[in-house]
């Protein structure tokens, strides 16, 4: 690849999951943005890098597109080895918020039910 972003050549494009590519995308279409009007109020330096830029889009744009016909794979998404969530301590006064207020039944109430 004579002229792109070194940082987005087609193999790595290859190991990022979906939505890391469009995010990929939606910078370079900002950055596409942003160089056109730097070009319309001729303030652009680097004419080359617009055209950088339109290739790093079409190619994304190609990744995406393949994933979807399936004639390139999804890289598998990679897990990340989560520590097991801890639950809050609670005070006593939480616990009691918690607890249905029951009140105990008598002997009385028992043998009613029966």
């Amino acid at each position: 690849m004579a002229i792109g972003s070194k940082e987005l050549a087609s193999a790595e494009l290859d190991t990022f999951e979906d939505s890391r590519l469009l995010e990929e995308l939606r910078k370079a279409k900002e950055e596409l943005f942003n160089l056109r009007f730097q070009s319309a109020t001729g303030q652009l330096e680097s004419h080359g890098r617009l055209r950088a830029v339109k290739r790093d889009i079409a190619r994304i744009y190609t990744i995406i597109r393949e994933r979807e016909l399936g004639i390139r794979a999804t890289p598998a998404p990679v897990e990340v080895a989560a520590k097991p969530a801890k639950a809050p301590k609670k005070t006593k006064k939480a616990a009691d918020a918690e607890a249905p207020a029951v009140e105990p039944e008598t002997a009385a109430q028992t043998e009613e039910a029966k």
